[in-house]
């Protein structure tokens, strides 16, 4: 295997052996061919007069099935390739004219599983068979930051909400990654993956807010009920909604976990009695919450880790969507517009006793873009007169490494006229902390799940708007930003696309980003590598 696409991979240079994520090599080198096919699908796909969406669809789960702590099922993996393999075949015979000259990934075929594992196992499906360092840097850049997108315009398809731009451009994406370009050529490809990304989870706010309202200011308590409960985690809404409208009545709640819990800032849950709290962190404590949770764990995205071996919640285990593991029970997808059917999870719920107390403390969140600009005024006022001296986004991921008490330690050392806007499962690292408000603004301002990274970017632009500012530069704003995944990559490059220079990026600057490259980054966009919360501190408040 050769894994180098998360902010854990070995020594920063790659997986080699076993992923840091507990990813085996077989599982990675079939993550890496459905990969391959999903090039070879585009290649003629990006000849055909007009995209069916189906093929959108299909490019989007089955690389949103490839992100980290997403697919771990090898059977669903071997499944879904056989499907692509399908697929990529019926788009031959819609070319009015053969193509010619075509690479293996649009040729090479197979229906038996043996035949799969042995492909999967062959250097020349892996991205490491690129021989040029910086061109297979580039490459991995785009790859990644498209399978961010993929992620995200899943979930806006989920509501409904598709683009044609969107999948035209992954299919073209892909595509491109199959021919020899330039280096221009490729770093063109990058800022296009920046632009495309930040149409995306534009679609994906609109999805969510015209679904289920703007999110608002909530207080979202920690502590358990006395009923048998069904755990939810994961980023889809709309899975969490269908869940909440088949447990009512039944005497079972329902908590959020992770990136679940900003569903609580949405006016359409308020409605649901059963939707009890928020239960536990981010996923990297999800083996011992999950264990005394007692109940089914529902998990619809990314990120869901391996069980340890004295763990024994995989028979309540429960997955959705791209996610897949091994044993734990798969439910299947929507037919003909109906709903998810929970019913087995249901069940199990009822046999289970009421999870065990972790905490009782109350989180505070819901300030989406319309719930910020609601009162811009006094956020002016207060930046007038210097109650507000600047404003740190500390938003992304959160992770294993000790790395991470970097960004508590931020948030603890910064001076009470600073305040965090966040969004994404890094917020866990610090929004319980007391840190106080500014006369009436915490100084804690959530925005949701990482999905929710647009309401970040718009509420700056809007800012420079509101403030006469000329660029992006003279804005009170610094940037901390944590990443894991490669949805954190496709944000990161919507960011540089927009404008925002001075990024500071950790733990650890991505692996695939070879010296060169990242020259090249760093000039055009200043990006920079997190140091000492102490230093990153003094240099954000003197605008460094």
């Amino acid at each position: 295997m050769f894994c180098f696409q998360c902010q854990e991979t070995a020594k920063n240079v790659a997986c080699t052996t076993r992923g840091v994520c507990g990813k085996t090599e077989t599982t990675a080198n079939l993550q890496d061919l459905l990969i391959y096919v999903c090039k070879g699908i585009s290649i003629y796909a990006s000849r055909l007069e007009k995209l069916d969406r189906e093929i959108g669809r299909f490019l989007c789960r089955a690389l949103f099935t490839t992100l980290t702590n997403v697919g771990w099922d090898d059977e669903i993996i071997i499944e879904r390739i056989k499907e692509g393999l399908r697929l990529r075949d019926s788009l031959k015979g819609k070319l009015k004219s053969p193509l010619t000259d075509l690479p293996d990934c649009a040729t090479w075929s197979a229906d038996k599983k043996e035949d799969i594992k042995e492909k999967a196992s062959s250097f020349e499906v892996r991205i490491n068979s690129i021989p040029d360092e910086d061109v297979r840097s580039l490459k991995s850049l785009i790859t990644f930051g498209i399978k961010g997108i993929s992620a995200y315009a899943e979930h806006a398809a989920n509501l409904g909400y598709e683009s044609d731009e969107i999948y035209n451009f992954i299919v073209e994406g892909l595509a491109s990654l199959t021919k020899e370009l330039k280096e221009e050529e490729l770093f063109s490809l990058v800022v296009k993956t920046g632009e495309i990304a930040v149409k995306t989870i534009a679609l994906l706010d609109e999805a969510n807010t015209k679904t289920f309202g703007h999110p608002e200011f909530t207080e979202v308590k920690t502590k358990v009920g006395s009923n048998p409960g069904i755990l939810i985690t994961g980023h889809d809404l709309k899975d969490l909604y269908e869940l909440l409208e088949q447990t009512q009545g039944e005497n079972i709640d329902v908590y959020t976990h992770g990136e679940m819990l900003p569903a609580h800032f949405y006016p359409a849950f308020k409605k649901f009695k059963n939707l009890i709290g928020n239960y536990g962190g981010s996923w990297p404590a999800q083996n011992d919450e999950f264990e005394s949770f007692n109940g089914p764990i529902l998990a619809t995205t990314n990120c869901l880790i391996p069980l340890r071996k004295e763990n024994t919640y995989l028979s309540r285990l429960f997955t959705l969507g791209p996610v897949s593991y091994p044993g734990a029970i798969h439910i299947p997808d929507r037919e003909d517009g109906k709903p998810k059917d929970f019913t087995k999870i249901i069940e199990v719920a009822k046999r289970c006793s009421p999870p065990k107390p972790l905490e009782d403390k109350k989180i505070y969140g819901g300030f989406g873009h319309n719930q910020i600009l609601s009162f811009a005024d006094r956020i002016l006022d207060l930046l007038k007169s210097g109650d507000i001296k600047r404003f740190v986004v500390m938003a992304g991921c959160d992770g294993r490494h000790k790395t991470r008490e970097y960004f508590t330690e931020v948030a603890k050392i910064l001076p009470k006229d600073t305040v965090i806007l966040t969004a994404g499962c890094a917020k866990f690292r610090y929004n319980t902390l007391p840190l106080g408000d500014i006369k009436g603004i915490p100084r804690v301002i959530d925005a949701g799940q990482c999905n929710d990274s647009y309401s970040l970017a718009y509420v700056a632009l809007k800012l420079k708007e509101l403030l006469g500012f000329s660029d992006l530069d003279s804005l009170p704003i610094s940037f901390d930003i944590a990443w894991y995944e490669q949805k954190a990559v496709s944000v990161l490059l919507a960011l540089l696309y927009l404008g925002f220079k001075g990024i500071r990026l950790g733990p650890t600057l991505p692996a695939f980003i070879s010296p060169r490259v990242g020259k090249m980054i760093v000039e055009r966009f200043d990006l920079k590598p997190i140091s000492s919360a102490e230093e990153d501190v003094k240099a954000m408040l003197s605008c460094v």
